[in-house]
């Protein structure tokens, strides 16, 4: 386990370290979670590394719980919203999955901290974090509406897509663009796209995501 040490803040400020109190808990928690660990990291872990009092973080959150659940529903909630922007376009299924996987992949490999490696957490299975799990369980259906065949492809997608996380944990990703592209590029071939079909439904997806 990775030790972090805090800042030196003197004296804890009431403004954070960079003028937004709130965003600074997020980023200082998205940071010890994923280094520390969830169980390991308290709450006056979480402000003294933002720069702040820990009543601080009790005005903007309940207690660490919320800090992960809004953490967590990051990492799905703009996925879920691209998902939804996609179906509204009248272009085929396959380029849709293409764009919709390029996303989510950049999604979860594009921030400064590994967030879905959390996915794994014993505490997710609590009541407090119902919602997130029906906001990624809503994802993965929107995946399916996408992919024609039998369920298991569906996991499959879903699985490649998730499957950066652990990526992740094993090294860093320095081309985010271009491992979404190669990563959306197997997500199709699963879900069935021939190989000759595969470079215009890259090109399509890609102007979808421009």
């Amino acid at each position: 386990m990775i030790s972090v040490e805090p800042r030196k803040v003197g004296r804890p400020r009431a403004t954070g370290v960079s003028g937004d109190s709130r965003r600074d808990l997020l980023d200082a928690a998205a940071e010890l979670f994923t280094t520390r660990g969830y169980a390991a990291t308290s709450t006056r872990a979480i402000a003294q590394r933002a720069g702040l009092r820990q009543a601080s973080l009790y005005h903007y959150f309940g207690g660490k719980d919320d800090v992960l659940a809004e953490l967590l529903e990051a990492t799905v909630l703009p996925s879920l919203q691209r998902a939804e922007e996609l179906g509204a376009l009248d272009v085929p299924p396959m380029v849709k999955l293409w764009a919709l996987s390029e996303f989510d992949i950049a999604l979860l490999c594009g921030g400064a901290h590994n967030l879905g490696a959390l996915y794994l957490l014993p505490e997710l299975n609590s009541e407090r974090f119902a919602r997130f799990r029906a906001e990624r369980a809503a994802l993965k259906v929107a995946y399916g509406e996408l992919v024609d065949g039998p369920e298991v492809r569906v996991d499959l997608v879903f699985g490649l897509v998730e499957g950066v996380i652990l990526t992740r944990r094993e090294k860093a990703i320095s081309e985010v663009a271009d491992f979404a592209a190669a990563g959306a590029d197997a997500c199709v071939r699963v879900a069935g796209c021939a190989e000759d079909d595969l470079p215009e439904v890259r090109a399509a997806g890609l102007r979808l995501c421009r």
